[in-house]
């Protein structure tokens, strides 16, 4: 993540828009900021994330006891947040 993020807001803003625990969301958070930061960057040092891929590598892991459709709420609600902040966007 990004310096300029603070994630305790972050975490807030997710916090109050799913009904999921906190530290439920910091797992899946520092799970999706392993995968990130394993992540291949193009030609232009930009990296693609695949949602679904994403989403499977965290389901993987055996502490996250969240359901599918909750990963990818908060995964969707941290973009959310990176979009509202105008520090990421989507790739067509």
């Amino acid at each position: 993540m990004s310096e300029q993020v603070n994630e305790k807001e972050l975490i807030a803003y997710i916090a109050e828009r799913i009904k999921v625990e906190r530290k439920d969301i910091e797992l899946v958070l520092r799970y999706e900021k392993g995968y990130i930061g394993n992540a291949k960057a193009d030609k232009n040092g930009e990296v693609d994330i695949d949602i679904d891929d994403l989403t499977d590598f965290i389901m993987s892991k055996r502490d996250v006891q969240l359901e599918e459709p909750q990963v990818e709420e908060i995964l969707e609600c941290e973009m959310d947040y990176f979009m509202e902040k105008g520090l990421a966007g989507y790739i067509d």
